[in-house]
């Protein structure tokens, strides 16, 4: 029987399915090939909307099914976050320096989306928070643990991990099917999902969703997903127009023409969303 724990970072590849239709770990760490970066960050910002500044937005994968490593049950889904006390938990097992990296870079109040990974529908179930900044993770030093580097010294600690707490599910499930849809059209047109970490860089756990103060704002744009009622006509015209297309009215045309056809279907349509402003 696996032992109680708090969280397990588990495996943060990218999903893919095998011909049976189970995914598989395709990656948990770079460590043995990845050199440690230089330790000054760069500092993530904030940014300003209506006004108001508004948190950094990151994306958090976790394994929603069971899987034993070293007698160790890997599984943490956003259930099993409601369920902690105070909602609250440490956000450990981080092994790829790029992910601790933006680990170390997580500030108060920053928010995350809960991403369900390594599993038979993968996408975001829910938001967290930021509670704790980053302070040295304690599986590092564990020898039954998945995670123990026996490379890392208590009075010199390699990782780190940080404190997270649930704030709410999502209103509907953004399905990694959903996403890739959009960042497929928005590579075509030049949209804000166009170069979105989750694709670029898949096998990272933790991911920015805010890039600088000029870049993309991806977090908002998930966020502007999620009233939409997912509606497979909709996507599927959005994303064939855009591939003839390398300008924004085009989107606004597909919008208009998969709301005819939701209409047509007795679908409610969308509300409109900044992918198609």
């Amino acid at each position: 029987m696996p032992r109680p724990r708090k969280r397990q970072a588990g495996a943060a590849g990218p999903d893919k399915k095998q011909l049976s239709g189970k995914r598989t770990k395709t990656e948990n760490s770079e460590s043995a090939s990845v050199k440690l970066e230089n330790s000054s960050l760069e500092k993530t910002t904030t940014f300003k909307t209506c006004g108001k500044n508004l948190s950094n937005y990151w994306l958090m994968k976790s394994e929603p099914e069971s899987r034993l490593e070293k007698g160790i049950d890997m599984k943490f889904s956003i259930e099993d976050l409601q369920a902690q006390p105070k909602q609250t938990t440490c956000w450990d097992g981080v092994r790829n320096y790029q992910a601790w990296n933006f680990l170390r870079a997580m500030k108060l109040e920053d928010e995350a989306f809960f991403y369900h990974s390594n599993c038979k529908q993968p996408g975001i179930v829910g938001l967290m928070k930021i509670v704790k900044e980053a302070y040295p993770d304690h599986t590092q030093f564990e020898k039954n643990d998945p995670h123990y580097d026996p490379s890392s010294k208590e009075d010199n600690p390699k990782w780190s991990m940080v404190d997270v707490q649930f704030v709410r599910m999502m209103k509907r499930f953004i399905s990694l099917d959903e996403l890739k849809t959009y960042h497929q059209a928005h590579k075509a047109t030049g949209g804000p999902l166009k170069s979105m970490t989750l694709f670029t860089r898949q096998r990272l756990s933790v991911q920015p969703l805010t890039q600088g103060k000029e870049g993309p704002k991806h977090g908002a744009v998930v966020s502007s997903l999620e009233p939409h009622a997912a509606h497979t006509v909709a996507v599927s015209t959005q994303y064939q127009i855009s591939q003839f297309s390398n300008g924004h009215q085009h989107c606004r045309t597909a919008l208009s023409l998969s709301v005819r056809e939701m209409v047509s279907t007795s679908v409610s349509p969308p509300h409109p969303s900044p992918l198609f402003l």
